[in-house]
């Protein structure tokens, strides 16, 4: 257990990008209510994903961590979650087949509202108002009644939080996530994709090696693995005052858990030595998830891994790189270099959003996908050199048909982002993207895999 730790010691420390409420005692009235709710995860299924996580660290699985740049309360619908899911469970079977690798799949999902703000407050024209927090703090629309920031919000971002993961339990383990289900996870406007193509040619093969199976007595209706799967939530651990009123202690082992979701993450924005999230995360036993860009030093990431993580357990952080197209391969090898010193069992995921976001011609933000392909690239070719493991994957994607990023096999052009840009904050793949990525992602592990084969031959 942390050192004169508790859920509220983050209050001591420089707390950014946290909204503020004007009304102290509804927001005492929501944190309340919120600690009597039960846990949305428990701290068992949290230390089954750092299992799975020390297995990606020590080489030998591969993460895969997406879903929504923000949640929100209007597109709350079960197609949503259902297509999101899906899409996910596309992606993983993409990379299990083609990377021979199992695939510890996490969702940004049940939990991923708040987003942080360069500025407490947004003025347009002669109108000042705060600044939009993500949905569980206030509204996007511009309006003074929307975006007051409104403590009653987190107690809506929980009870939407647990449907949500009321359904994805019910998807990973009812018999949706099954294999032999596999040919109907495709999205019915995939079929404008040329990797639907690819896709389907994938699922043949996996539906032939089970009739194989069962030919030679082995009756996948049998093997659990088969069945179902293990699914996570994740999201990035911004909003403290809802943290600290879903941090709860194990029974079985006294330690204190996040029970809003199963890993946290902190951003590149609120990870610096004596920051408020760091000192909440060190405190709960969570995996944990880090970006870095180019602004980290390689000393102060060692400093924040020996305050988050002293006793080097694998499993328990992910550091997740985001320098862009253009930096991932001056920046990254330092950082790698660093931690390989100091013998810090990471796993290293890449997240090639957050770098490559532009301005089209049309006013839109984008990211042009042949940015984020390069990243992915660039992220692999550095591990490559290093002789460490591309372990993850971590991306804003949809299983809703969008046009938010530019190019691609689908071709979504600038003149297009208008069509369907649906989301909250900031642009995310649609499900044809994301499976393109996916393929891309699956050949550069065969690649590293014979790489990896070659040398110890």
């Amino acid at each position: 257990m942390a050192q004169n730790w508790s859920p509220d010691s983050w209050k001591s420390h420089e707390a950014r990008h946290l909204p503020k409420y004007e009304d102290a005692d509804a927001l005492a009235a929501a944190e309340a209510t919120l600690k009597d709710y039960p846990p949305l995860v428990f701290a068992g299924e949290a230390r089954a994903l750092k299992n799975d996580l020390a297995e990606v660290a020590a080489g030998e699985a591969f993460l895969l961590q997406g879903g929504d740049c923000a949640e929100s309360f209007a597109e709350f619908h079960p197609n949503n979650i259902r297509d999101t899911f899906r899409v996910i469970l596309q992606m993983a079977v993409v990379l299990t087949f083609a990377g021979k690798l199992p695939v510890v799949k996490v969702g940004r999902m049940a939990g991923q509202f708040a987003k942080p703000r360069s500025s407490d407050t947004e003025t347009q024209g002669s109108v000042t108002l705060p600044s939009y927090f993500g949905d569980n703090v206030n509204g996007i629309e511009f309006d003074p009644a929307r975006r007051r920031n409104d403590p009653e919000r987190m107690v809506k971002a929980y009870l939407q939080s647990a449907s949500t993961l009321n359904l994805l339990r019910a998807f990973a383990g009812g018999g949706y996530a099954n294999l032999r289900q596999v040919h109907q996870w495709t999205l019915d406007f995939m079929g404008r994709s040329p990797w639907a193509d690819r896709f389907a040619e994938t699922a043949d093969r996996i539906s032939e090696s089970l009739d194989f199976m069962e030919a030679c007595g082995i009756d996948p209706a049998t093997v659990p693995q088969l069945q179902g799967t293990s699914f996570y939530t994740s999201h990035e651990a911004l909003l403290l005052p809802y943290e600290q009123a879903m941090a709860r202690r194990d029974s079985l082992t006294g330690d204190w858990y996040d029970c809003s979701a199963h890993m946290l993450w902190i951003g590149d924005r609120t990870r610096f030595e004596g920051s408020a999230h760091i000192e909440f995360a060190r405190g709960v036993g969570n995996p944990l998830g880090m970006k870095c860009g180019p602004s980290l030093e390689p000393d102060d990431l060692l400093k924040l891994l020996d305050t988050l993580n002293p006793a080097r357990e694998p499993g328990r952080i992910t550091l997740i790189s985001r320098f862009g197209h253009d930096k991932v391969e001056a920046g990254l090898p330092r950082l790698v270099r660093a931690v390989q010193r100091e013998g810090h069992p990471v796993v290293w995921s890449c997240d090639p959003m957050h770098g490559n976001v532009v301005k089209a011609d049309s006013g839109y933000k984008t990211r042009p996908f042949d940015r984020i392909q390069a990243e992915v690239r660039g992220f692999f070719a550095v591990h490559r050199a290093e002789g460490t493991h591309a372990g993850g994957i971590h991306l804003e994607m949809t299983g809703q048909d969008v046009t938010e990023c530019v190019g691609g096999a689908v071709a979504i052009t600038d003149a297009g982002l208008n069509d369907r840009y649906h989301t909250h904050c900031d642009p995310r793949l649609n499900a044809a993207q994301s499976i393109e990525l996916a393929f891309s992602i699956a050949d550069m592990l065969k690649m590293a895999a014979s790489e990896a084969q070659a040398d110890a031959a």
